[in-house]
């Protein structure tokens, strides 16, 4: 992250809270919410009632985010709360995700697309089991930016020593799992409870030079500005107008889809993928309007200058590119659903937009996710994650997952029930 936030940044942010039980998850976003003055009134008054009948003297503003009842009742966070808001110079979404074991399925869901993580860390206890279970799956989701929060500040009388005791054992623990060396990790002490260091410094750490919450969220890169993989384009749907009165659109054959990644130009030699059909990008279009390019995330129809036999679920790549379709891949998935994974059965993973019938050639092993132990196991149940190797029927062209979180990701769905029961991220 850059240490410049003076200019403005049209673009998007998506970011997560994850720690233990009780370490203010939502009481940081609602605090954050509420300094940049994003609340609306309404809302605040509602909160403030419900504060009010709980006896409390200040507006409990963690209540902003518990959406369900049962969130309220209990006082703790069960289900992804997704939260949008501005500051004038940057969007903002954020993901809430529970802090329990027994949730981690709603976290990788919640992480899958998180371009940062704000991990919490309550001051008076420290690295926590809980900590190291999140840190692990944020690495193992791809997520390239780490904030380290260490809350709760106030309650250890804002001691510098605690703080850096925290941020000394927590480096050593991302040496040891590979976090270090390759994500960006930043620290800060804070108090959600009374706003320091969310989005005014205050006065009670006076210690801290570095930057406040808000300025770390302003000044890092979305996941756009930092985009370096291959273009890459499944194909979702074949424009062919056939009771068109226009003669010109008779003729017309547009390939429809997202730039999951990289960008294109017309005249840029391009490939078909499975079958490998080559061409050259002839117009680029959304709407009516005409493009000399696009890039990533932009949902455009290209135009080639050959007829191509090309169909839902092929994907078109640069010419030269290194990936080629696959038969078996090899992933960590995280299993979803309550009926356990079974190798004796058949699922669909669903990648992009293409499908293909797969059977479980072998699980490697299971990692316990508070130990990172790996395990061997002949079954996945539910919030398990192992790495697995699979068996397609039909061709994938993939990327690894950290190479490419768009490619490299997929899901696992039932076929007699249609149910999504996976989410896998291919290395």
């Amino acid at each position: 992250m850059s240490n410049t936030t003076t200019k403005h940044n049209d673009s998007l942010l998506r970011f997560m809270t994850c720690g233990s039980v009780d370490d203010g998850k939502s009481t940081l976003i609602g605090r954050l919410l509420f300094d940049t003055k994003t609340i609306l009134a309404d809302t605040l008054t509602q909160i403030s009632n419900t504060s009010k009948k709980r006896g409390m003297e200040a507006v409990d503003l963690s209540l902003l985010t518990d959406g369900l009842q049962a969130e309220r009742e209990q006082g703790i966070t069960i289900d992804v709360a997704y939260r949008y808001f501005s500051t004038g110079t940057r969007k903002y979404i954020i993901a809430d995700a529970p802090g329990h074991e027994q949730y981690t399925r709603n976290m990788v869901t919640a992480a899958s697309t998180a371009n940062l993580a704000i991990i919490l860390i309550d001051a008076r206890r420290g690295v926590l089991t809980q900590t190291r279970r999140h840190s692990y799956l944020a690495h193992l989701v791809g997520i390239q930016h780490i904030v380290v929060a260490v809350n709760k500040m106030d309650l250890v009388n804002y001691d510098q020593a605690v703080y850096d005791k925290i941020c000394a054992d927590y480096q050593v623990f991302a040496e040891e799992i590979g976090l270090a060396q390759a994500r960006d990790i930043r620290f800060i002490p804070m108090s959600a409870l009374n706003g320091d260091m969310l989005v005014d410094r205050l006065d009670n750490m006076p210690w801290y030079s570095g930057e406040t919450l808000l300025e770390m969220l302003e000044a890092a890169p979305a996941a756009d500005e930092e985009q370096n993989a291959e273009f890459r384009f499944p194909v979702q749907f074949v424009c062919r107008p056939h009771a068109s009165a226009d003669a010109d659109l008779h003729d017309f054959r547009g390939f429809m889809g997202r730039i999951e990644s990289g960008d294109i130009a017309v005249g840029d030699a391009v490939t078909v993928l499975p079958n490998g059909y080559q061409s050259k990008v002839k117009a680029i279009q959304i709407g009516d309007a005409q493009l000399q390019s696009a890039q990533t995330e932009q949902s455009v129809t290209l135009l080639l200058e050959d007829e191509i036999d090309t169909s839902r679920g092929d994907m078109i790549v640069k010419t030269g590119s290194p990936i080629q379709p696959v038969k078996q891949i090899e992933a960590f998935v995280c299993w979803l659903s309550e009926t356990p994974m079974s190798t004796a059965r058949t699922y669909v993973i669903r990648h992009t937009t293409r499908e293909s019938k797969a059977k479980v050639a072998a699980i490697s092993y299971k990692v316990d996710v508070n130990t990172l132990e790996q395990q061997a196991t002949a079954e996945l149940k539910m919030n398990d994650i192992a790495r697995i190797s699979f068996k397609l029927a039909q061709p994938l062209m993939v990327d690894s997952y950290t190479q490419n979180r768009a490619i490299g990701a997929f899901i696992v769905i039932d076929e007699s029930t249609n149910n999504t029961v996976g989410a896998g991220m291919i290395v």
